[in-house]
């Protein structure tokens, strides 16, 4: 099956991995560990779950690679493309595919429970104000693999396209306030900036725009959702073993943003120029942490720190990159420079 950034797969032993970007072997899927079979878990009901991964962060992925890599090392590989160590999954051992997109189409033709309700009703409303057709979003997460509570489970959606992407976010920040889906608070934003701080040492100045920038987090009759977009097939312009990349040195600077594009996928991923503090002239700073996607303009500079890598296409010239979201740097960041009346 072809399976779309996002989409889940089951594992014989019960693991349940989320498909994770678009660059996968030929006998592989790139994915992480998400769900593990566990009496005490809060997910499920004739069996229960609990998550392998407590929230998405490169450190945090790293913990479920180190899990497997002890218990069931043979979904632990070295990636001679990224030059990394990575969790996929072999084909062979799967024993069930979960596309985000029939998920979705499930829940529309038939509700089974008031979550999925919700998801119905949010997936109409979503479509109408932003001028969208109800195929173009799919269900993630627990929804899709139908292990969700309705009591506590939140609602997280993907979005089809860069277009569509690009008309939901612009539907999503001129909502008025009598619309049913409602903005992060504050209390919601002050988490958020904790959370930088925390998980990156993003000072609280830096983390307010950041924070304040994110689009695509809501509220929905008081349940908090996501909408995360993925790329439409042709969309994918790479394939794997199209490009190799070197790991060089953990690098920090500035530059100014001239294409966003591709910005709100994960990987996110961000054209520059004007490169300035560091001695290597990159082409593009790439984003596998979700919570610098999209929160960048053309024309605007931007500071950063991550890992320098050597990109080498089989067909063209070598060229380099920053990759934010690398457990090799974990208080990597991308950070706007804007003015003091935003900040």
């Amino acid at each position: 099956m072809k399976l779309e950034d996002r989409d889940f797969v089951e594992t014989v032993e019960g693991f349940f991995f989320c498909i994770v970007g678009y660059l996968h072997p030929p006998d592989k899927y790139t994915a992480y560990l998400k769900y593990i079979p566990s009496k005490a878990g809060k997910w499920g009901t004739s069996i229960r779950y609990e998550r392998a991964l407590e929230y998405y962060h490169a450190v945090k992925v790293y913990e479920t690679i180190r899990f497997l890599e002890r218990k069931y090392p043979h979904y632990v590989h070295y990636c001679p493309i990224r030059h990394i160590k990575i969790s996929m999954v072999p084909r062979e051992a799967i024993k069930k595919y979960y596309s985000a997109k029939e998920r979705l189409k499930e829940i529309l033709k038939e509700s089974k429970d008031p979550l999925e309700r919700e998801v119905d009703e949010l997936v109409h409303f979503l479509s109408e104000m932003s001028g969208l057709r109800t195929h173009d979003f799919g269900v993630t997460g627990s929804i899709l693999i139908k292990i969700h509570n309705p009591n506590f489970s939140d609602i997280d959606l993907t979005v089809y396209g860069a277009r569509e992407s690009f008309k939901l976010r612009e539907a999503m920040e001129s909502l008025n306030r009598d619309s049913p889906v409602k903005k992060p608070g504050e209390d919601r934003l002050k988490e958020w900036v904790k959370a930088l701080f925390d998980r990156f040492k993003i000072p609280s100045k830096d983390a307010k725009i950041i924070a304040h920038r994110r689009w695509n987090y809501g509220f929905f009759k008081g349940r908090y959702f996501s909408v995360h977009p993925v790329r439409k097939d042709y969309e994918i312009t790479e394939k794997y073993g199209d490009k190799y990349y070197f790991p060089i040195k953990t690098v920090e600077g500035v530059c100014t943003i001239s294409d966003t594009s591709e910005s709100l996928f994960l990987p996110a991923i961000y054209k520059v120029e004007n490169v300035r503090g560091i001695n290597v002239e990159i082409e593009e700073i790439v984003s596998y942490e979700g919570i610098f996607s999209g929160i960048a303009f053309e024309g605007e500079d931007i500071k950063f720190k991550g890992k320098l890598e050597r990109v080498e296409p089989r067909r063209g010239e070598p060229y380099y990159r920053v990759v934010i979201g690398t457990a090799e740097v974990p208080d990597n960041y991308l950070v706007p420079v804007v003015s003091s009346d935003e900040s």
